[in-house]
């Protein structure tokens, strides 16, 4: 009878814990069901209000279904005007208008230019240097194979010149830069009705070959082709 009881006992205490294992995984799959029916039905609505929150401003939100590059436009509130300077102490800006109260940068007109480091050696000066590369405030210099128009005298009228015809009649020497400009000189131009090739043209060289019937046709430092007048 002791051995009976034992056995009825514990088929009862392992019911009770199977029974309690249920309820508790049936009440978690619920929790879970319930936290993602939400978002699963997250609505167009929803999704304007996180991104923009429009209707608490005044203004409908935007159809997200026309939205492109065209068609957008800024959130109400985000644009801001200028802050006022010097206009009093109180907007936050007045007086030193927010450039401090002593020092060169704290001066009107124009401070320092690029590259400036108050009178110490600067740093484009400090750096090694390359052969035939301008560095410093220079550095964007154009540099041109110079063609005096004295060299166009040994070719012949009405031909077409540029810097290849040149080298082959031995008028020009050959050089490293890639762009010519055709410049005047003491000697005057004496061939008629030259069609002149370069990347760039004076004054008074391209009154001299268009006096004589001659045409400058300028070329683009990139493409090499002639730029359209």
């Amino acid at each position: 009878r002791r051995a009976l009881r034992e056995l009825v006992a514990s088929m009862l205490l392992r019911l009770a814990v199977a029974a309690a294992l249920f309820v508790s995984a049936e009440g978690l799959l619920g929790s879970v069901a319930r936290a993602t029916a939400p978002a699963a039905a997250c609505s167009r609505a929803d999704l304007a209000m996180r991104v923009f929150d429009w209707k608490t401003r005044g203004s409908e939100a935007p159809a997200l279904e026309g939205l492109d590059l065209g068609s957008l436009s800024k959130s109400p509130g985000s644009a801001h005007r200028a802050a006022r300077k010097g206009r009093g102490i109180s907007a936050g800006q007045g007086a030193t208008c927010g450039f401090g109260t002593r020092g060169q940068k704290s001066r009107s007109g124009h401070s320092t230019r690029p590259g400036f480091e108050g009178g110490q050696i600067p740093l484009y000066r400090r750096l090694p240097k390359f052969v035939g590369r301008p560095t410093g405030p220079g550095h964007t210099k154009t540099e041109y194979e110079i063609i005096k128009v004295s060299a166009l005298n040994q070719l012949d009228d009405g031909a077409e010149v540029d810097y290849a015809a040149l080298l082959a009649a031995r008028a020009v020497s050959k050089s490293k830069r890639k762009l010519n400009k055709v410049v005047g000189a003491a000697d005057k131009l004496t061939v008629k009705n030259l069609k002149v090739r370069a990347h760039a043209f004076t004054s008074s060289a391209r009154a001299e070959i268009e006096a004589l019937g001659g045409s400058c046709i300028e070329l683009s430092p990139t493409t090499g082709e002639p730029v359209a007048a």
